[in-house]
Parts: C-alpha cells; sequence; structure tokens
C-alpha cells in the first residue's frame, strides 16, 4: 500500500463506486462500460462529452448518477436562442428590498446535462467555461459558487451539422473525457423493450452513497500512488502526440494531467491505491481524443474520430508499457 492511504479507505472507496455502478445498472441497460467511465469522470472531479446519437439513453446515464447519490439534478435544452443568462442566471431587482437579487439559473446543480450543447451559439457556449474550470458563476462581478461536487454531461450529435456551433477547443478541453453510449445488445434491448415506458424523470433510484462521502472520494482520487515509470509512461505518449505529423497539434499540459488523474480514478475503482499501465491505456481514447484534431480537415466527424483513434492506438503500441 502507499503511504498516502490505508487498505480501509481504499475498500470503503471500491464498495462506494461498486454500489453507484450496480445501482445505475437498474436504469442504463448493459452499459457497464459507459458506466464505469462515467464514474471515472466524476470520481476525478471531471465533465464528461457524450457524444452520440439521440435515444440512445444519454438523459438517463446523467439522471440515475445524480439519483444515485442523492444529488441534485438539472438539464438545459441548447438551443441557438438560449442566452448565457438562461444558463448562469440573472440579477433581478426586488422591490422589498430595494437592490439586485441574483436568481441562480440550472447550472445550480450538482449533476447538470447540458442537451445537445453544439446547438448554442458561441456566446451561450463560453458560459459554461468559468463554471467548468472553477465551479463558479460570475455576474456583475459578483461570484456565485455552484457547490460541490459539480459536474457537467453535455451531449452533442456527430453527424448532424445543420444548425449546429463546434465547440471551440478551449471548451473541448475542459472535458476530461469524451465517451460514446452507443447501441444496446439484442439481450439489453430486449429487456428495455419489455419494461413499460417511461421518462427518465419516473426512474426509481434510492441513493446509495451520501454526497458527503462522494466528497471524501474525489479528495481520495488525488491520493492514489503513481510510480515514476507510470509517470514516465505518461509523459511518452503525450510526447508523442505533439511530433506525430498527422495531428495539427500535441496533447497540452492540461492534457496530461489530465490522463493521470482519470487513471488514478480508474485504479481506486478497480479497489487499489496505485496505478498500473493498463489504467492509463484504457484511458488514451476516452481523455486524449477529442483533444486533437488531424492536419488533414474532413467534413466527417466520425471519420475523423476513427482516424485519431487510429493514430492514437498506434502511439500506444509503439510504447513499452512498464512492467
Amino acid at each position: 500500500m502507499s503511504e498516502f492511504m490505508h487498505t480501509t479507505q481504499v475498500a470503503e472507496a471500491r464498495q462506494a463506486l461498486s454500489l453507484l455502478k450496480a445501482n445505475m445498472r437498474v436504469a442504463v441497460k448493459g452499459k457497464d462500460d459507459v458506466i464505469e467511465h462515467t464514474l471515472v469522470c466524476f470520481a476525478a472531479g471531471g465533465h464528461l462529452l457524450i457524444e452520440d446519437l439521440p435515444g440512445l439513453g444519454k438523459t438517463t446515464l446523467a439522471y440515475s448518477l445524480a439519483r444515485s447519490m442523492d444529488c441534485s439534478f438539472s438539464r438545459i435544452q441548447f438551443t441557438s436562442d438560449l442566452l448565457p443568462s438562461d444558463v448562469t442566471g440573472v440579477a433581478i431587482y426586488d422591490e422589498h428590498v430595494k437592490e439586485f437579487v441574483f436568481k441562480p439559473g440550472p447550472i445550480f446543480a450538482n449533476i447538470v446535462l447540458a442537451d445537445e450543447i453544439n446547438r448554442a451559439t458561441p456566446k451561450t457556449q463560453s458560459a459554461l467555461l468559468e463554471v467548468m474550470d472553477r465551479g463558479k458563476v460570475t455576474i456583475d462581478g459578483e461570484a456565485h459558487a455552484v457547490g460541490a461536487p459539480f459536474m457537467v454531461l453535455a451531449t452533442q450529435n456527430p453527424v448532424d451539422y445543420e444548425g449546429t456551433f463546434p465547440l471551440p477547443e478551449s471548451q473541448m478541453d475542459r472535458f476530461l473525457m469524451r465517451i460514446r453510449m452507443g447501441y444496446p445488445q439484442t439481450a439489453d434491448e430486449l429487456e428495455i423493450l419489455r419494461a413499460p415506458r417511461m421518462t427518465y424523470d419516473s426512474i426509481q433510484l434510492n441513493p446509495v452513497v451520501m454526497r458527503t462521502y462522494v466528497l471524501k472520494l474525489q479528495q481520495l482520487v488525488t491520493q492514489v500512488f503513481i510510480e515514476e515509470s507510470v509517470f514516465d509512461f505518461i509523459l511518452k505518449i503525450v510526447s508523442a502526440t505533439r511530433t506525430e505529423a498527422e495531428f495539427e497539434a500535441g496533447i497540452s499540459v492540461r492534457g496530461g494531467l489530465s490522463l493521470k488523474l482519470a487513471a488514478q480514478a480508474r485504479a481506486l475503482l478497480n479497489g487499489r491505491d496505485f496505478v498500473v499501465p493498463e489504467d492509463v491505456l484504457d484511458l488514451v481514447q476516452p481523455v486524449l481524443g477529442h483533444r486533437l484534431s488531424l492536419v488533414r480537415q474532413t467534413s466527417d466527424a466520425l471519420e475523423e474520430r476513427n482516424a485519431i483513434a487510429a493514430v492514437l492506438r498506434k502511439i500506444t503500441a509503439s510504447i513499452p508499457a512498464p512492467v
């Protein structure tokens, strides 16, 4: 065991994450890998971008995470006419107290689903930058903390470009991870078809982890031990993206730190207080993929995504993992 954590702490953390996973599986059928990556992102204190077609359970995933922890949940439908104040809130003059009073927007929740985020204008998208980076909203020079834990799960359709505004690099970099839901397996979809039709907010889930422990869990993630050879492994992967001819630019320092933090969270999810190379390799695609773009531009988002994934696989295959 590392000098920073006790065996009981690791066992409690693994039990908490296992309870969350089991609870979310009640609502999200046949998507264990998606649930695990969502929990890794949440435990690391990051934000998640889910890029996939509509109707595959993205809202259900976000809602089940919030309900499993007795956290507040908010859903924001992003549209072209959505204003920044519709997201963050606005100061309104109150006749009774004779002063402006801040009315918080829907961003003030523990788990926020930003649905179809790329349908909003860049001005509205930028309203999320501060709150995703610093956990607060500044209105008229006054900062308002959104509270903790805080996580934004944003969705976007990768093939629908009409009426959309692609997220800039600065916005994409605020997401710790990007994943896909994918279609369910036949047996899982059959179970979904047999169940009574229901909306996401009618899902009945009891909280299995208290909100106070979630904050403790996120602190424990930062204490997971990383051996020097694993640090070197992470750095070699990041450095290789900067010299790769097919990439327009390599991974930033923030990207490298994100890969490290996500690997620590995955280790804790698997009941370890130390990171192994498999933790890093499992998270290279979801943590680094959305931070890269090709020199050879393409109009097909899925084609570009697959091409970036192929180059990342080539890079990781060329770098020996530490023993």
